[in-house]
């Protein structure tokens, strides 16, 4: 199984941190935010690993290599300019395999047990859906959340809402229609798939954490390793 891990993201909201360093590469618990990910996919079998990047892409790939040192095999999808979730994903579908894929926020901290991840692109061969979403409870910081969850389909609409944790796995002909090198946000994608009935999901309720601005990352270096 392949995984892409989404590194693009300028880090606006960290700033002055990401003007010198791109997000992925911020410390937290001794160790750049992505390399947590690339460890943990590694731990449960998948060393397939794409990375795609802008801001600052060359300090990436100059840390990561191409991930002998961790176990994995990394390559790397750059965008001159950062396309969005959907886009991005879209541009790097040439490196990605023809079955369902995992993709990862980069700026995401949690405990959530990635060996779940094959079993959910299973689920997706064998129901037919396009997407398998892991949700977790609304933060302070997002308290309206995102979808729905009943019946381990996901919904745009519904309660209670939840927050979609940037853990998925997808189809590569969710992206079909999106031109290599154009942007496109994911949400609207998954909110079409969703009126088909096609997203699956779960809730992840252990440690969860969106690493958007500087106070989050100094409570995250507190945590690790114990995240």
């Amino acid at each position: 199984m392949h995984a892409m891990i989404l590194a693009a993201g300028r880090g606006e909201r960290l700033r002055p941190l990401t003007d010198a360093t791109p997000k992925p590469l911020l410390m937290a618990g001794g160790k750049p935010l992505i390399v947590w990910h690339i460890e943990a996919l590694v731990r449960t079998g998948i060393r397939d690993i794409v990375i795609n990047h802008a801001h600052l892409g060359r300090l990436i790939e100059s840390v990561l290599g191409d991930g002998e040192h961790f176990g994995a095999a990394i390559r790397y999808s750059p965008e001159g300019e950062a396309l969005e979730t959907a886009g991005g994903i879209a541009n790097a579908l040439p490196l990605l395999d023809d079955e369902p894929f995992a993709v990862i926020n980069g700026d995401i901290a949690c405990d959530f047990d990635f060996a779940r991840l094959p079993r959910a692109a299973s689920g997706l061969r064998e129901q037919g859906n396009s997407a398998h979403l892991v949700l977790v409870p609304n933060p302070p910081h997002h308290p309206r959340g995102d979808f729905s969850l009943h019946g381990g389909k996901v919904a745009a609409q519904g309660e209670p809402m939840l927050t979609f944790s940037g853990i998925g796995v997808y189809r590569p002909a969710l992206f079909a229609g999106i031109t290599r090198g154009s942007k496109a946000r994911l949400a609207p994608l998954l909110r079409t798939a969703m009126d088909e009935s096609t997203v699956s999901g779960e809730l992840h309720t252990g440690r969860w954490m969106d690493i958007g601005t500087p106070e989050r990352l100094a409570e995250l270096d507190r945590l690790l390793p114990g995240l």
